[in-house]
């Protein structure tokens, strides 16, 4: 119950559409409205670049966006009164673009903040369309002088000492903030240093919702002056978050909701359905289609694909070759049943004897290789993409970060594909996510998650005929991919010489394999795509 002297400023964590600035602007009058009359707040706050999303990228770039961004606000000028509103967006000011928020009551601008911090690192590449602001922007809303900043500016001390040299008694900070493994608990702990530092509480307001690649959490937390919690929203849904605060020297957080921090596990499978759900649905896409092989990588995408959009929504197609165990039937039938999706088997064999009786005479005095491996994997790859063309589902690739890696998938074939929910999900933490999940409902099959991986395209095939056992492999693969480890470095760790550099050199040589991969959930620091970008033409490893 909110008490008669206290301000109350909701927090709106939104999931939000890139690039609907109309759509956008639509949802922050709604809120806006709801808080001030069902939630009785004096103030509301929205996360970083709300009104286009964020990231907009080259949108950026147009300048019809500026248009709509200033019928946006003017839109929310006219329509809301009655309660400060905290919005973020992109500002331009003759040849400057900033990112910037803006403080808006009763149809008045009463500041404008420009963030001062532009990350360019990592997924961040602000540099390349904003320039720095320089100077604090300080509101009196209900007795609280509240500080504006934005998200990179909480990461370093001047914006926040600056807010506070400025007369801030309160920090709200808005944000875009993208997860990655341990990324909620590194937010909360560099609120607190700054808060240490300053003396002054903070408003963590962060985005939600899939956007590509990347998958924004939420979390949004408040944190006092003493560096405690008071408030944490919930990972990876929408809420508006009311705090109370009590104003006077010292100000005086009612305490409210704290929503459990996940645990890595729990929020790792969240964030991947939800960028599942948020890629099919903002895309307009009626439903999904999966390869389904009776292996663990198409059995976890398949379970991630239906906790996002529903069992109606999903398709699997079991496609046999000569090479099929019969338990890899039995284990796909089983997985289709226990989820209730729609399932069909398709043989590839009649394909896969066309294509050998025409490359007969092409490939006559030449031994099988892996070429024949291939064309069965492609085989696959048209029959998927067509059901994806006719019944306009997306087809959801089923490879995972450590395939992905070192090029143990084909090009056009079980690569083919719209979105690849584990492409940042080593093979070792599959299985790890597989049992999690088992935990609630035993939906993948216990014989999948014991027998050895295989691609079942050669006879008696297994995995570790061509790579080391995959302990092994997502150790040398953390270093070497996701710390920039040297080769020397990798094998002074304890790896086997010969064994690194097969596995770095399959890395290096795939390069351009990758280039070509669908997108797919970033769930660590240093994801194939936006976190690491490597010629594809280069001799670095040559001259170690």
């Amino acid at each position: 119950m909110k008490s008669a002297a206290s301000l109350r400023i909701v927090m709106a964590q939104l999931n939000l559409l890139v690039g609907d600035v109309v759509g956008n602007t639509r949802r922050v009058i709604e809120c806006c409205h709801r808080a001030r009359d069902k939630m009785d707040a004096q103030a509301i706050v929205f996360p970083e670049l709300t009104l286009t999303g964020y990231p907009p990228e080259d949108l950026l770039l147009r300048p019809v966006l500026y248009t709509r961004v200033r019928e946006g606000l003017e839109h929310i000028r006219k329509e809301v009164t009655g309660i400060h509103v905290i919005v973020g967006h992109p500002y331009q000011v003759r040849d400057d673009l900033f990112n910037a928020a803006t403080v808006l009551r009763d149809g008045e601008i009463l500041g404008r903040y420009r963030k001062q911090h532009l990350p360019n690192y990592s997924v961040f590449d602000e540099k390349r369309y904003f320039a720095p602001g320089k100077s604090a922007t300080i509101v009196e809303i209900g007795g609280v002088s509240i500080g504006v900043t934005i998200c990179e500016d909480l990461w370093m001390l001047g914006p926040v000492q600056q807010a506070v040299d400025s007369g801030a008694q309160l920090i709200v900070n808005l944000n875009a903030s993208p997860f990655h493994v341990g990324k909620g608990g590194e937010r909360e702990d560099v609120a607190r240093d700054r808060i240490k530092e300053s003396g002054v509480p903070v408003l963590y307001v962060n985005l939600v919702g899939g956007q590509d690649q990347l998958v924004f959490d939420g979390g949004s937390f408040a944190m006092d002056g003493s560096g405690s919690l008071v408030q944490r929203a919930p990972s990876c849904i929408e809420d508006l978050v009311p705090v109370d605060i009590l104003p006077g020297k010292t100000l005086q957080f009612q305490p409210g909701k704290l929503a459990e921090q996940p645990g890595e596990l729990e929020a790792i499978y969240n964030v991947l359905v939800l960028g599942v759900k948020d890629y099919i649905e903002k895309n307009g896409f009626p439903g999904a289609v999966i390869g389904l092989s009776g292996g663990i990588d198409s059995a976890l995408t398949l379970t991630i694909a239906v906790d996002a959009i529903g069992r109606q929504r999903v398709a699997a197609v079991m496609m046999p070759s000569r090479y099929t165990a019969d338990m890899s039937l039995e284990d796909a039938r089983q997985q289709a049943k226990s989820l209730g999706v729609e399932y069909s088997e398709l043989s590839i064999e009649p394909a896969v004897g066309a294509f050998r009786d025409i490359l007969a005479d092409t490939f006559s005095g030449l031994s099988a290789d892996v070429t024949e491996e291939n064309i069965q994997a492609r085989c696959r790859g048209v029959i998927l993409m067509a059901i994806s063309n006719k019944k306009h589902k997306i087809l959801l690739t089923t490879g995972n970060k450590s395939e992905l890696a070192v090029g143990y998938a084909t090009l056009y074939g079980d690569m083919a594909g719209g979105f690849a929910p584990l492409k940042d999900v080593p093979k070792t933490l599959v299985y790890r996510l597989a049992e999690y999940r088992n935990r609630f409902e035993v939906v993948i099959p216990r014989r999948v998650l014991e027998r050895p991986p295989t691609a079942e395209l050669a006879p008696d095939q297994k995995d570790e005929d061509s790579l080391p056992p995959y302990h092994t492999l997502d150790a040398i693969l953390e270093r070497y991919v996701e710390l920039d480890q040297s080769i020397d470095e990798v094998i002074k760790a304890g790896f086997d010489e010969a064994v690194v550099q097969q596995v770095t050199a399959m890395v290096d040589r795939n390069e351009y394999k990758r280039s070509q991969a669908p997108p797919g959930v970033r769930i660590t620091r240093r994801a194939f795509g936006r976190d690491r970008r490597y010629p594809i033409t280069s001799g670095f490893n040559k001259s170690r």
